[in-house]
């Protein structure tokens, strides 16, 4: 019996795609994931601006974290402010992020739009392999001067 090379192929392709189709991403992203910005961020007496707000998140993967990254925009002026390493147990929690304006001192009160991310990082041994957003909320907030 004579099997011909294109059987061969064949039979290989569908147990390749037979493998994949039973193999669960690595990187699956869980969709209860959530976070808000406040309506008012603060400018201190000691010249650092604070946004704040809520979050909720599930842990996206054991090869994985995330984090909560905040921007401000105001009459062109943009400025990024880390939030740091989210909890993630399904449970709200609230979060600050604070931002030294010595590199920013145009921000001023009054409004501006201020954007909240909620990010996955997900990882291939030391070195992060993707970045996934997975909830944002974006609102134009008050800024309030202190100072």
């Amino acid at each position: 019996m004579r099997t011909s090379g294109s059987r061969i192929a064949l039979a290989a392709f569908s147990a390749l795609a037979a493998a994949t189709a039973f193999t669960a991403p690595a990187e699956a992203t869980v969709f209860n994931q959530a976070i808000s910005v406040q309506s008012e961020a603060y400018i201190g007496k000691d010249g650092t601006l604070t946004l704040s707000g809520s979050y909720r998140c599930e842990q996206p993967s054991p090869k994985g974290t995330t984090q909560i990254k905040a921007t401000l925009v105001q009459d062109g002026v943009h400025l990024g402010i880390g939030a740091g390493e989210a909890v993630c147990d399904g449970r709200d929690h609230d979060w600050h992020a604070h931002a030294s304006l010595s590199w920013t001192p145009q921000v001023h009160a009054g409004p501006a739009k201020a954007t909240a991310e909620l990010q996955e990082i997900h990882f291939s041994g030391l070195m992060p392999s993707s970045l996934d957003t997975v909830a944002a909320d974006e609102k134009v907030v008050e800024v309030v001067d202190h100072r």
